[in-house]
């Protein structure tokens, strides 16, 4: 069997395999992920981006992190100093963030590869629909990890996969680029063994705080 791209045992099973990917799940932490054979060279997943979809991308980033911030703010008062990851936000919300006392750096492997920002420490950390591109969860996992300061805040947005048997119909699946699904099991697997608290895990938002 496949060993697992999260939680690096081998306690999977073939769960799905269609034209194009082999699926496996993980009896242990909940993942189900694709072949590592089927994975998309960079260039390819790059070529995928596309400036309409980055655009539309844009959008919705701006509207989870702002209500996110102003959340954090009352949990955490103060100048908070966060990072996108996986994504990059438009200009106008980076001004509405900075306009309010804060500052948010921005990591992309494509658009905005500042590795720099790769070794500061974080109040939080947002991940908007990025998390089901990890090709290998667990780097990012320990990055993540090593990113945030304690109490730090990590948010995700990633559908959640509620029903196992209902894969092979999901639509979310047959996106190339997607090749790692997380169930609410899979979080809590994460928290229980990490030092992280899950705070809230449901539909398509995930909130964790790394405790102190």
């Amino acid at each position: 069997m496949r060993r697992c791209p999260l939680c690096l045992n081998h306690q999977t099973f073939l769960l799905l395999q269609d034209k194009k990917r082999s699926f496996y799940a993980c009896r242990l932490c909940g993942l189900t992920f694709a072949d590592a054979n089927s994975h998309l060279p960079p260039a390819a997943e790059k070529q995928r981006y596309g400036r309409a979809r980055i655009a539309s991308k844009q959008r919705q980033l701006s509207q989870f992190i702002l209500p996110l911030l102003e959340q954090l703010q009352y949990q955490q008062p103060g100048q908070l100093l966060g990072l996108n990851f996986g994504r990059i936000v438009d200009a106008e919300c980076l001004r509405v963030v900075n306009a309010a006392g804060h500052q948010l750096n921005q990591y992309d492997p494509f658009l905005a590869p500042d590795h720099e920002a790769l070794k500061l420490q974080y109040d939080f950390i947002c991940c908007y629909r990025v998390f089901e591109h990890f090709q290998y969860p667990s780097k990012e996992w320990n990055l993540f990890a090593h990113l945030l300061r304690p109490g730090g805040w990590l948010a995700i947005s990633t559908p959640l996969l509620i029903d196992l048997d209902g894969f092979a119909k999901w639509h979310y699946k047959n996106n190339l680029t997607h090749v790692s699904f997380y169930q609410k099991q899979t979080f809590e697997y994460l928290a229980k063994n990490s030092n992280f608290a899950l705070l809230f895990a449901a539909k398509d938002l995930v909130l964790m705080q790394k405790t102190s």
